[in-house]
C-alpha cells in the first residue's frame, strides 16, 4: 500500500475530516485530492520532485500532502513557527521549488521557489493527471522531515511510503475503530502529528477533527461538543487542559494518548485524580517515522512509553555497542520497517546513524522491564523538548555566536513546569565589549522560531571547560541549579 491509497479504507459517505465547520466525507477527499493533483501535475511536479508544505493545520493540508504522494513526488512539510531564514535553508537543501502555503513568505534573499495559496490552490480546474505506474515502488521516499541539527542546520529524514503505512498499521494498539472522532491538534507538520493522528485515522477510516490554533478552552469545549473519542497530544497540553477542564467534558474520549517528550508523574497524578482516566504513552523520533515503542489501550503503565510495536527489533546497548540485561539502561538501537531511509544529501550523517547492519542509533538511553515495558530514562544527544518541539543546543548557539561582542555562548536544557524544558543561554564576552540581553533577545527572536529563543540568559565572567578544552555545560547547570538552590 501507498501513503496515498490509506484514504480507500473509508466509507464514502463516512466523515472523513471536520474543519471549522465543514464536514468532508471520504469521497469528497478524494475529490479534493484530485483537484490539487492535477493542479501540481500542471505545474510540472512528477516523481521524485520535492514540494514545500507551510501551512497550519487544515483540509487544505490533507489535499496537499496526498495529491503530492499520489503524483510520487516528495512532501516537504515545514514549521510554521520557523523564521525566514531557517525556511530558506529548508526549501534550498530539498531543492523545493514550489511552495504552497497559508500566508506569503518573504526571504531576505531571492529563491527559486514560487509560492502558491494553499487555501485556494485547487480552485483552478486543471486537466486530469496521468496514474502513478503500476511499478511504482513502496520504497520510493514519500516525505522529508527536517529535523534541528547538532551542528547547526537541520538534517531532512527521508521516510518511504513503506516507512509510513508500516508505522500506521502499527498504531493498531490504539484500537482505533471507524466510529471514532480524532481529535487533530498536534501539527501536520510533525511526524508524530501526522502519522500516529492523521494517518491513522484515515486508515481506521474514522472521522479527523482538525483544530488550526490551540488554545486550551477552545480545545476543552472542541471536546465536549464534537463528542471526541480520541486526544493525542503532548504533556504540556495535557496540564493545561486538566486546569480547565470538567469530567463531564471528557465523558465522550475513550482514549488519551501522550507523546513527543517524558510525561512527568506530577501531570499524570492530576489528570487521574481529577478524571480519574489513565494515560497511554509512548516513544519514537522523526527517524522512525516516528514511533519505536507505544502503549496498548487498555494496558496503560505509568512511567512507561509502552512495548515494542510488532514488526521492530530493538537493542539496549552499553558504550562499547554490548547488549545490556533487562533492567539495565542502554543507548536504545531499532531496526524495522518505520526505520527512515536516511538522510537527505547527507550521506555522512546516514552513515553516524543508521549502521551497515541497519540499526538506527537513536541517542536516547532507556530500560526494559519484565513485562516488556519500555522506559526511556535520559537522552545521550543534548538536545531540549519544549512543549514538544525539539530544540538543539548547537542550532542556538550558532546564532548567538553571530551576536555583536558574545565571546562563547552554552545553551542548556533546564525543568519548567509548562513546557517541560526551555532553553538557558548562558555566555561570555569579548574584551571590552558589552551584551544588552534585550537586544540579544529581540536578534535571536529574528533568526529563529520562537519556541527556540531561551527562556533566560545570563552573563558569566568565564566560560568553564573541561581538560580538553571543550565548554564545561554539566559545571554550568551545577552553579546554575545551586543559585536557584535546587
Amino acid at each position: 500500500m501507498l501513503v496515498h491509497e490509506i484514504i480507500n479504507n473509508g466509507q464514502s459517505e463516512a466523515i472523513a475530516i471536520v474543519d471549522e465547520g465543514r464536514q468532508i466525507t471520504y469521497a469528497a477527499l478524494k475529490q479534493g485530492i484530485k483537484k490539487y493533483r492535477n493542479r501540481l501535475y500542471e505545474l510540472g511536479i512528477r516523481t521524485g520532485d520535492r514540494v514545500g508544505i507551510f501551512s497550519r493545520n487544515s483540509l487544505e493540508f490533507v489535499y496537499a500532502y496526498f495529491a503530492t504522494a499520489s503524483l510520487g513526488a516528495i512532501n516537504v512539510p515545514i514549521n510554521f513557527q520557523l523564521s525566514t531564514r531557517e525556511t530558506a535553508y529548508i526549501l534550498q537543501d530539498a531543492g523545493v521549488e514550489h511552495l504552497l502555503t497559508y500566508e506569503p513568505l518573504t526571504f531576505d534573499e531571492p529563491l527559486n521557489v514560487v509560492q502558491h495559496d494553499i487555501a485556494t490552490f485547487g480552485d483552478k480546474i486543471a486537466p486530469d493527471a496521468p496514474e502513478l505506474p503500476a511499478d511504482f515502488s513502496e520504497n520510493n521516499p514519500c516525505v522529508i522531515i527536517y529535523t534541528s541539527g547538532t551542528t547547526g542546520n537541520p538534517k531532512g529524514a527521508v521516510l518511504s511510503h513503506k516507512n509510513l503505512v508500516c508505522n500506521t498499521r502499527q498504531c493498531e494498539v490504539f484500537k482505533c475503530h471507524s466510529k471514532c472522532k480524532v481529535l487533530c491538534v498536534l501539527p501536520m507538520y510533525h511526524c508524530f502529528g501526522w502519522t500516529c493522528v492523521v494517518l491513522n485515522t484515515f486508515y481506521r477510516g474514522a472521522e479527523l477533527d482538525v483544530m488550526r490554533v490551540f488554545k486550551p478552552k477552545d480545545m476543552v469545549d472542541m471536546v465536549r461538543d464534537l463528542e471526541i473519542t480520541d486526544i493525542i497530544i503532548v504533556p504540556s497540553i495535557f496540564k493545561l487542559v486538566t486546569a480547565l477542564a470538567k469530567p463531564e467534558d471528557f465523558k465522550s474520549v475513550r482514549f488519551f494518548m501522550s507523546g513527543g517528550t517524558t510525561l512527568p508523574d506530577k501531570i499524570v497524578d492530576e489528570f487521574n485524580k481529577k478524571f480519574n482516566r489513565k494515560i497511554a504513552e509512548g516513544y519514537g523520533l522523526s527517524e522512525a517515522s516516528p514511533a519505536v515503542f507505544l502503549t496498548t489501550h487498555g494496558e496503560e503503565r505509568q512511567g512507561s512509553c509502552g512495548k515494542l510495536l510488532a514488526g521492530t527489533e530493538v537493542r539496549l546497548v552499553d558504550e562499547e555497542g554490548n547488549d545490556v540485561a533487562q533492567g539495565e539502561v542502554g543507548e536504545v538501537l531499532v531496526r524495522g520497517g518505520q526505520v527512515m531511509l536516511g538522510y537527505w544529501n547527507n550521506p555522512k550523517a546516514t552513515a553516524e546513524t543508521l549502521d551497515k547492519d541497519g540499526w538506527l542509533h537513536t541517542g536516547d538511553v532507556g530500560k526494559v522491564d519484565a513485562d516488556g515495558y519500555y522506559y526511556i530514562v535520559s537522552r545521550i544527544k543534548e538536545m531540549i523538548i519544549s512543549m514538544g518541539e525539539n530544540i538543539y543546543p548547537r542550532e542556538v548557539e550558532e546564532v548567538v555566536y553571530k551576536f555583536a561582542g558574545i565571546k562563547d555562548a552554552a545553551v542548556i536544557g533546564v525543568d519548567d513546569k509548562l513546557r517541560g524544558q526551555v532553553g538557558a543561554c548562558f555566555f561570555d564576552v569579548q574584551d571590552g565589549a558589552t551584551v544588552d540581553i534585550r537586544e540579544l533577545k529581540k536578534f535571536l527572536q529574528k533568526n529563529l522560531a520562537l519556541y527556540k529563543v531561551p527562556r533566560e540568559f545570563k552573563q558569566i565572567a568565564e566560560m568553564p571547560r573541561t581538560s580538553t578544552g571543550k565548554i564545561a555545560k554539566r559545571k554550568i547547570l551545577e552553579d546554575y541549579l545551586a543559585a536557584k538552590g535546587l
